[in-house]
């Protein structure tokens, strides 16, 4: 069966570039499926989902954005409709790629609807912001943007050869295959670099047994990508040994992954073993953009651009108090495993951030907040001791029902 390519974006004003890509796609011998989402005029090319269709589905109708003229509140409706309408349109098989093109509303248009689709399925953004932040724009999903270098206002020279290989791009992705292999079921499992010999050992083992464990950068994104896969099904299991982002919460630091951390497992109830890994620091950038009030706390310059600031007794305690709520409304089976040597490598004694009252604060707060539905283990070891990977490999296959 042909693989299709949805094609979102304005066919009023961009009719031209889109109607270039859909055929270049269809000389691939790929279908196209085109969802029109301009407000302004009539479509230059004949779109498969009108604008009006968008429109309805995002709560208005083509007709009343018209006639209201806002501009603003248009582009919202619009990203309603197209996040509503690629949703049912994907789950329905109806598509397996997309692709869209635009400027600043074009791309909030197009990428909105991207993020509601699964990692995995191709997408492709064109984008005149492409060559700037597009965080805002990407999130956790795998968007490929791309940047139009021109404005994507009319065919010429330059922008044929952009919107051609963003046509290549799509066709080749969406026509490439997975070669055929085994597939072990998922872990999920986060790490930091101060935790990165626990959870490479972790791995290990946990490849021993059977499984394949995916590790997640806790850098705040890679938190959020997390959650977010879970909640998608892609995990039998998850490993959160390093919940490090929980410090930039609470202290402000610039790796967040925000207040809905470890939601994701607690609410799924996939079993999950949890522990405290780098919850001695917080993050922040260049030395100089520490914010005043943290400049006389224990900082270190891990490198040019990153600085870390040791987290107090009264964080570490709000700390612990904010992840016992999280764990304490698990459905699943959770173990809660406690280095009392050490949360990273840099909580040893002779290291930097070596600070025994603010690790006893955070493991007495620990145990005085959760519920008895959390299994709590303590291990005298600092958390990348090889044992204490051991511990952690072997509790998640405990309570997956593996044994040990």
């Amino acid at each position: 069966m042909k693989k299709t390519v949805l094609l979102v974006g304005t066919f009023d004003t961009k009719g031209s570039e889109f109607g270039f890509i859909r055929d270049l796609i269809e000389e691939r011998e790929l279908n196209t499926l085109l969802m029109d989402t301009g407000i302004l005029g009539e479509p230059a090319i004949e779109p498969d989902i009108t604008a009006d269709e968008v429109a309805r589905a995002g709560g208005s109708s083509l007709a009343q954005l018209r006639e209201q003229g806002d501009r603003g509140a248009g582009v919202d409706v619009m990203i309603r409709g197209v996040q509503t309408l690629v949703r049912k349109l994907f789950d329905d098989g109806r598509f397996d790629a997309m692709l869209s093109l635009g400027g600043g509303a074009g791309t909030n248009i197009g990428t909105a609807g991207m993020r509601e689709l699964p990692v995995g399925v191709p997408k492709v953004m064109v984008s005149t912001l492409a060559s700037g932040d597009v965080s805002s724009f990407v999130d956790v999903k795998d968007i490929t943007m791309m940047y139009s270098v021109v404005d994507i206002a009319g065919l010429n020279r330059l922008s044929r050869r952009i919107l051609a290989n963003a046509a290549g791009a799509i066709c080749g992705m969406v026509e490439t295959e997975l070669p055929k292999r085994d597939e072990k079921p998922l872990i999920a499992a986060t790490m930091f670099g101060v935790t990165t010999p626990c959870v490479t050992r972790f791995r290990e083992l946990m490849d021993q047994a059977g499984y394949e464990t995916v590790v997640f950068h806790a850098t705040g994104s890679g938190g959020r990508a997390m959650e977010g896969l879970i909640r998608d099904g892609y995990f039998t299991a998850v490993a959160d040994l390093t919940t490090t982002e929980w410090c930039d919460e609470v202290a402000g630091g610039v790796l967040s992954a925000g207040p809905n951390r470890m939601e994701a497992a607690a609410e799924t109830g996939i079993p999950q073993v949890v522990s405290c890994g780098a919850l001695d620091m917080v993050n922040f950038n260049a030395m100089d953009t520490v914010p005043e009030r943290y400049k006389k706390r224990n900082l270190y310059k891990h490198n040019p651009t990153v600085t870390l600031m040791r987290t107090t007794v009264e964080e570490c305690k709000e700390i612990a108090i904010r992840m016992a709520e999280k764990l304490n409304r698990a459905k699943g089976p959770v173990v809660l495993l406690l280095p009392l040597n050490g949360v990273s490598m840099m909580d040893r004694d002779g290291q930097p951030f070596y600070d025994p009252e603010a690790d006893q604060a955070l493991f007495d707060s620990l145990r005085e907040s959760i519920a008895p539905n959390v299994r709590l283990i303590e291990l005298d070891l600092n958390i990348n001791n090889p044992e204490f990977a051991k511990a952690a490999a072997d509790e998640l296959l405990g309570i997956m029902g593996s044994g040990k």
